[in-house]
């Protein structure tokens, strides 16, 4: 657990997957070369030749609030297009109240975008009915995302088999009456604030949340990796929109590096969060000392 002023951050790891290079197009050989040293074992994997992506939801504690950021891939989930999420069965839940959350008394869910791998645990298997995982949560969503992922709008021309995340983990969100369609930019409560990120995906949302003088910045898919702060022009290939993705990338390290805020990427291996340094003309990564 990292103590961040009054607030405390922990996360809940749901499967940590294998990610081919290719993820990053201009991948090599002379850049593994480089970076080989602090890059294995923890986000590359030297015997399979393979990064590494953490599937896991950050959780957010302030004296008065529990609030869970992303909900990773969920259980039993149909997912044609997305084989590593297709019908998970895993002990989810019970490291969530491990990690000492109840979903019952968990008071705010904050979607950062509306990816496959960020809503899953929105809702619960109930018999036959896709029910709220955390029933008494206000679950913050992006407007824009919302439009982006409908069946019956922005995602009309899609592939069907591409609307069944909105089907399963966010249509029954919006049918219970537990979401709070946000513009990105909200003060949610002292302390906690949206910022937008987008580029990854249209409408991403970072969390921004101060305490005793400190600062964390929880931001989703703005990375992958870490090497991508070495090499802020990589996208990997999920960002939606390729140049706009590049531009909050360096706004973001610009800011981090500026203002020493920790950053709480979504996917990055142990110990899962750290800040951006300078390095002459670009910047590096220094890992949190304290693993959440």
């Amino acid at each position: 657990m990292i103590k961040l002023g009054d607030f405390e951050i922990s996360r809940v790891e749901e499967v940590v997957l294998d990610e081919p290079t290719s993820l990053f197009t201009p991948w090599t050989e002379e850049v593994l070369a480089e970076h080989r040293h602090w890059m294995a074992p923890n986000f590359y994997n030297e015997d399979r030749q393979v990064l590494f992506s953490t599937i896991q939801t950050w959780i957010l504690k302030t004296p008065e609030r529990t609030i869970v950021i992303d909900t990773s891939g969920g259980n039993d989930k149909d997912r044609p297009l997305s084989p590593r999420f297709h019908k998970l069965a895993t002990d989810f839940p019970k490291k969530l109240r491990a990690a000492g959350v109840d979903p019952e008394t968990v008071d705010m869910v904050i979607l950062t975008h509306l990816h496959v791998d960020h809503v899953g645990w929105n809702t619960r298997l109930d018999g036959d009915n896709w029910v709220p995982m955390f029933p008494k949560a206000d679950y913050v969503v992006s407007a824009t995302e919302l439009e982006v992922r409908d069946p019956k709008r922005g995602a009309a021309a899609r592939p069907p088999g591409s609307w069944n995340t909105y089907n399963d983990s966010v249509l029954p969100i919006l049918e219970a009456g537990l979401a709070r369609i946000v513009g990105g930019t909200e003060m949610l409560l002292p302390g906690v604030e949206l910022v937008p990120i987008p580029g990854h995906a249209p409408g991403q949302m970072g969390v921004k949340a101060r305490s005793g003088g400190q600062e964390a910045l929880f931001i989703a898919d703005v990375m992958h990796s870490p090497i991508q702060i070495y090499h802020p022009d990589w996208n990997s290939k999920f960002c939606e929109n390729q140049d706009l993705a590049r531009e909050t990338r360096a706004k973001v390290l610009g800011y981090a590096a500026e203002t020493g805020a920790l950053i709480l990427p979504g996917h990055f291996g142990w110990p899962y969060c750290g800040y951006v340094r300078r390095a002459g003309d670009g910047y590096a990564f220094e890992p949190s000392p304290v693993v959440p």
